[in-house]
């Protein structure tokens, strides 16, 4: 893997020293990102990743001195360093380097890292519930795209792969069905596709926002609900929609084979002419 990490004015490789183990943003983990996509000279909003890590910034109290134009500009700025077509990951971040428990929003410090890592495979993936729960807003700042909300992800993804499986299924803290460990989830009952309704204990991602507009633009219906585990088991087929992979389909829950389906594969479709429109 290679990259490009832009610093205090500078591109330099994505691998030179940038923070200390002393950093606030290290050991007391103020520090938030956002991730965005290029593939097949597409940067499908971009625009709209650069505007929620100042959001995701200021909910953890820290102060971004740089608005969303200027990110986008930087992010563009390093993918135009790779050969047209490479698939990249852009991670704008920022992080407090001083403050005792809480951040000095004044020592807020930006960077952001373009870096080749090619699309997964579209073939599909198997996942497991795992007995863990995204915390309420109240017990973490699940309004922010923090690092420190990821290790519970981690955590979650370890169990299920420890098991033959590739991604978890995890709840929120009633014991609904939240999301997958690394990105939002949809799934397809007779005729209508349907996606746990926000409420605070997940991200309302982006893909996730511009997939549900676009099938709805399409005619699909597509309810936000309370999800309960017997209604994914009982699911005529499940995908999922996140920046890593964009929209990818389950192939197998639990003990029970799935194929990729026809909602997943007009999801994809409308997602992939949507980003061509964004050239």
């Amino acid at each position: 893997m290679a990259g490009w990490t832009w610093f205090n004015g500078e591109w330099r490789d994505e691998s030179a020293p940038m923070i200390s183990v002393n950093s606030q943003g290290v050991w007391l983990s103020s520090f938030i990102f956002d991730g965005a996509r290029a593939f097949d000279g597409m940067t499908p909003d971009l625009d709209l990743h650069c505007e929620r890590t100042l959001a995701s910034a200021k909910a953890l109290g820290l102060l971004p001195k740089q608005t969303a134009d200027e990110i986008f500009g930087l992010a563009m700025e390093g993918v135009g360093k790779f050969a047209n077509g490479t698939d990249l990951y852009i991670r704008p971040m920022y992080w407090a380097e001083k403050g005792w428990v809480a951040p000095d929003p004044e020592t807020t410090t930006f960077a952001i890292t373009v870096t080749e890592n090619p699309m997964p495979s579209q073939s599909g993936f198997a996942a497991m519930f795992a007995p863990f729960r995204r915390p309420a807003p109240d017990m973490a700042p699940t309004d922010a795209k923090a690092a420190c909300l990821y290790p519970n992800a981690g955590r979650a993804l370890q169990y299920v792969r420890e098991r033959g499986y590739d991604n978890a299924v995890v709840f929120d803290i009633d014991w609904n069905v939240a999301e997958f460990a690394t990105a939002n989830l949809f799934f397809a009952k007779d005729g209508v596709v349907k996606t746990p309704a926000p409420n605070g204990a997940f991200l309302n991602g982006i893909t996730r926002q511009r997939m549900i507009q676009l099938m709805r633009d399409d005619g699909i219906t597509v309810e936000e609900v309370t999800v309960s585990k017997d209604d994914l088991l009982q699911a005529d087929e499940i995908f999922n929609t996140g920046n890593y992979g964009k929209v990818m389909p389950v192939n197998r829950l639990e003990d029970r084979d799935l194929q990729p389906g026809p909602f997943f594969r007009k999801a994809r479709e409308l997602y992939w002419d949507y980003s061509a429109g964004t050239l």
